[in-house]
């Protein structure tokens, strides 16, 4: 089984504390994200864990964990989002030389195939135009150089919630862009990062992109990658998470975050329907429960066992 850490939030940045109880209990409490009331209990041992994968703007808290991950036998990479947007878009990510120096740090320990820097979403605007991008992805590949050996982008999907929490922004006169990756202005882009990763060795990949860019040198990739765990620990190969999009090529996980619990703020989240909601979420949050939000019924609390399986 392989644990995803998370989708639905930022586990590394905030709730380190919580995750590194569990796994030292050898379990956790997973609350199904459409109906709360189905709660399954995951095994975090790692007798069961083939390999955690972890998704971070800011995973310098769980760095100094790493050690006794290891020391337990877990097997993890990083899914590392390191962008360059106003502070109107991520009010709340650290700054960009603090995200950097955090990706030397942590392939210093662990290694740079194991940090997978996500320039993603792309989002253009007349705020963020093309050439802001080039300058921000230029100037990032450069500074991660030795940090990492892969690039994940994608362009924005503009969700409804999305698009409802870009509307401030666009009353204070912002134009976004909305792009399928097909336009000739983004693809454009698009080549123009795949030649500047190539410059600076660095692999580059899609993630769930409908539209294809093999031909601009991008091949699609799988952010859960069960090839990379086969060449790095010999984990066999899963089959594509059945609930995932389409477009998505990811193996098989089980996610052990929640919804509505990021606080970094990005206005363009899709897991997050306001900052205030995941403030009020984060209320609810207790390092020692057995769920990342709240407490579970004592009954339910009580009937976890060693097995992964559904309680309720």
């Amino acid at each position: 089984m392989i644990i995803s850490a998370s989708r639905r939030t930022d586990i590394p940045a905030f709730y380190s504390e919580w995750l590194m109880n569990r796994v030292r209990e050898g379990y956790c409490l997973v609350a199904n994200p459409f109906n709360s009331k189905h709660v399954t209990r995951v095994s975090l041992s790692p007798e069961s864990v083939d390999a955690i994968v972890f998704w971070s703007k800011n995973p310098a808290p769980l760095l100094p964990h790493l050690e006794e991950l290891d020391a337990m036998g877990h097997r993890y990479y990083f899914q590392y989002t390191i962008c360059d947007y106003p502070r109107a878009l991520e009010p709340h990510v650290p700054p960009l030389a603090e995200r950097i120096a955090t990706a030397h740090r942590l392939a210093d320990r662990i290694g740079p195939r194991r940090v997978m820097w996500r320039y993603d979403p792309i989002i253009v605007s007349n705020m963020t135009d093309v050439d802001y991008h080039k300058n921000a992805f230029a100037r990032i590949a450069s500074e991660l150089k030795g940090a990492t050996t892969r690039v994940v982008i994608s362009v924005v999907d503009f969700y409804g919630k999305v698009h409802r929490n870009l509307k401030p922004l666009e009353r204070a006169g912002w134009r976004f862009q909305e792009y399928s990756g097909a336009e000739p202005d983004c693809r454009h882009l698009l080549l123009w990062m795949a030649q500047t990763a190539e410059k600076h060795g660095l692999e580059i990949q899609s993630c769930a992109e409908a539209v294809s860019m093999g031909e601009l040198g991008i091949s699609p990739g799988k952010c859960i990658d069960d090839e990379l765990m086969n060449e790095l620990w010999g984990i066999p190969r899963q089959r594509k998470d059945p609930g995932q999009r389409s477009e998505c090529q990811c193996a098989s996980s089980k996610d052990i975050g929640a919804n509505d619990t990021c606080l970094h703020g990005c206005v363009y989240c899709y897991a997050t329907v306001s900052t205030a909601a995941a403030q009020m979420r984060r209320r609810q949050h207790d390092p020692a429960s057995q769920m990342l939000i709240g407490k579970p019924p004592v009954e339910v609390a009580q009937s976890a066992s060693e097995a992964q399986q559904t309680l309720f």
